[in-house]
């Protein structure tokens, strides 16, 4: 199992590794900024040790201690909130992600490679036309899409995915195009970032994209967690195991926190991570990702610039195998602690920061869908701590793959599976 405090593995070693793998110090990125790498969030006092947790199932890795209280396990909450789940559209073949329309629409993409438009009367369209290549299997395929800020007026849409390399590699990617008024295909397709190492076989990909408030798109990455490609999460010069920072042109902003490194990939935001496969921005416009963690090890994190959040050196739960992850500790001071953590996993994918007028009780809300529980999950939040969680259609037993809000107020999802669903929850009337 995993050793509880850094005593375990010291600094020098750490920093022997991050040399080895090619990379920067793990500090690096704040002493960059000017700044010290913080231990815990420094939101408001944690709910009181008395309340009742809503996970009670034993632990993976029951020997760990948290950082600090209400790092994991939250007290159980309940909104009193109505509301029904109805099916939009059936028959989506593992439907990635949803992305609401202007005029109530849908672009969905599914993951062996195809992006349809779902009327928002559940008519499922013809694949649109223009896509690039997608190398689909596994954890790969077509993944995420996102509007433009200004799709009102360029029509512009991003999309990452698992793109076919020289010889048998792949590796994430982002891609934007513009969509044609009838809305059956792509123009003025570009790739726009290419992740780096390529690699044959099966990686994490990732990935979400998402347009920031400062006009840039952050781009989330994973990496295949072996033990050969763990070391890339800290290496400088590999985006694998990153969240990058790009301009809608696919250039790297010159205000990035390794822009001026030459032994850096220039995209990179912030480093140390597993496998991202939720993030969004908050209404403070704040970047929260979700990211698979190891068995006992998914994390909910606060983006910040330059910042290491620790994997593989620093990591709740144990390896899938039920062995210890070699190396790593639970809590080393010059990494960024996860705001929160589950254990036992819940296989986190999509999110979303509620802010609509349908569910007052919701707004300020992250939501996080479950492909393991098959649930979403409502998370509450004061400042950068989660103070409650709460537990949704678990009665429905869906994987939930992609969670968004529409212009209506209604909350979005698509579940994974060979018939998948695109449901909306809207205040039961």
């Amino acid at each position: 199992m995993l050793k509880r405090d850094a005593g375990f593995l010291s600094l020098i070693a750490i920093s022997s590794f991050v040399a080895a793998c090619g990379g920067a110090p793990a500090s690096d990125g704040a002493a960059a900024e000017g700044q010290v790498a913080t231990n815990e969030p420094t939101g408001p006092a944690a709910p009181p040790a008395s309340c009742t947790p809503l996970e009670t199932r034993e632990a993976n890795a029951p020997e760990q201690s948290p950082a600090f209280t209400g790092q994991t396990r939250a007290c159980g909450i309940s909104s009193n909130v109505s509301f029904d789940v109805s099916v939009v559209a059936t028959g989506l073949e593992n439907p990635w992600s949803v992305e609401p329309l202007p005029g109530g629409d849908f672009l969905v993409t599914e993951r062996p490679g195809r992006l349809r438009i779902v009327s928002g009367s559940g008519v499922v369209g013809e694949p649109i036309r223009g896509l690039p290549p997608v190398s689909a299997g596994g954890q790969g395929g077509l993944l995420d899409v996102a509007l433009s800020p200004n799709f009102a007026t360029d029509r512009m849409i991003f999309w990452t995915y698992s793109e076919p390399r020289e010889g048998d590699a792949n590796a994430t990617s982002a891609a934007r195009g513009v969509l044609s008024t009838d809305r059956r295909s792509l123009t003025d397709v570009r790739v726009i970032y290419r992740s780096l190492p390529a690699y044959p076989g099966r990686l994490h990909f990732g990935s979400r994209i998402v347009p920031g408030p400062d006009g840039k798109l952050y781009i989330t990455m994973g990496e295949r967690s072996d033990a050969p490609m763990r070391q890339y999460a800290q290496r400088m010069d590999s985006h694998l195991g990153k969240v990058v920072r790009i301009n809608t042109d696919g250039t790297a902003p010159g205000d990035n926190p390794f822009a001026d490194d030459r032994n850096a990939q220039k995209e990179i935001w912030t480093i140390g991570h597993r496998n991202v496969q939720a993030a969004a921005f908050d209404p403070e416009g704040r970047l929260w990702v979700v990211e698979h963690g190891t068995n006992g090890g998914d994390e909910l994190n606060l983006i910040e610039k330059g910042r290491n959040y620790g994997w593989p050196l620093q990591a709740y739960g144990e390896e899938y195998s039920r062995r210890e992850i070699e190396g790593a500790v639970t809590n080393l001071p010059q990494f960024q602690q996860p705001v929160y953590y589950w254990d036992p996993v819940i296989a986190p994918s999509g999110a979303q920061f509620y802010t609509g007028s349908a569910f007052p009780a919701w707004q300020g809300s992250l939501f996080v869908g479950s492909l393991r529980d098959m649930m979403l999950v409502r998370l509450q939040l004061q400042g950068d701590r989660v103070v409650g969680v709460e537990h949704l259609l678990e009665d429905r037993r869906q994987r939930i793959r992609d969670v968004r809000q529409g212009p209506d107020g209604a909350l979005y999802l698509v579940t994974d599976a060979a018939a998948g669903e695109l449901l909306r929850v809207a205040p039961r009337r």
